[in-house]
């Protein structure tokens, strides 16, 4: 079932100036030193361009895996991956096809070495970095390294002007969200447990930041 920020707006007590949008040259600035820091930048009009760059972007016959995100959830990626016109290697939709505990684990853990893994960060800052934290670290153990490529898509809200900023966005907007999904879905309260600061891409062409010009996720 596809969750949006919306199904807990009413849940959370949150400042919703963290979802303001940048202006026009702070994107560019955004994007400017995302680049100088080694991230492939492709900037989208809205759900729709962001989903078919997505297509285009990923090969067949790639395996592909993905950290839970409500951005990929509303630009109706994950509803394509699991049920569209593809010819990818879905390790999302066999991972959680098996039974046992433990081999779900070991196999969640093997697919973060995927061709193509997706997810989104928690905050983008101006200087160029992203932050993104989860309880468990199934989504951020694949965007440092172990990953062959990575593609983060954010919307345009999640543009702040610094680290600092990014990780408050992150405690104090992003986190309250996930709480309360997390706890409709599995049942248990969450906590940015694991949080990486990703300061700089090494190898060119691995990591592309898809930003989208619309209120996305959280």
């Amino acid at each position: 079932m596809s969750q949006q920020k919306s199904d807990y707006i009413d849940e959370v007590d949150v400042d919703e100036s963290w979802d303001e949008h940048p202006s026009r040259d702070e994107l560019e600035e955004t994007v400017e030193n995302l680049e100088d820091s080694g991230f492939e930048v492709e900037v989208v009009e809205d759900a729709e361009a962001a989903l078919a760059f997505l297509q285009d972007e990923i090969p067949a016959e790639s395996s592909v895996m993905n950290g839970h995100s409500t951005t990929l959830e509303e630009i109706g990626f994950m509803e394509y991956l699991n049920e569209g016109d593809h010819d990818w290697e879905n390790l999302y939709g066999k991972v959680f096809s098996i039974d046992d505990d433990q081999a779900r684990a070991d196999a969640r853990r093997e697919a973060q070495t995927a061709d193509y893994f997706l997810g989104s960060a928690n905050a983008i800052a101006r200087t160029g970095a992203l932050v993104a934290a989860d309880l468990s670290g199934s989504r951020v153990g694949a965007y440092p390294f172990a990953a062959k490529h990575l593609l983060v898509v954010a919307g345009v809200n999640k543009v702040v002007e610094d680290v600092e900023t990014a990780r408050e966005r992150l405690h104090e907007f992003a986190y309250p969200f996930e709480n309360e999904r997390a706890q409709d879905a599995y049942g248990v309260e969450s906590y940015p447990a694991k949080e990486l600061v990703y300061r700089q891409e090494g190898t060119e062409g691995r990591t592309t930041v898809v930003l989208v010009e619309e209120t996305l996720g959280y």
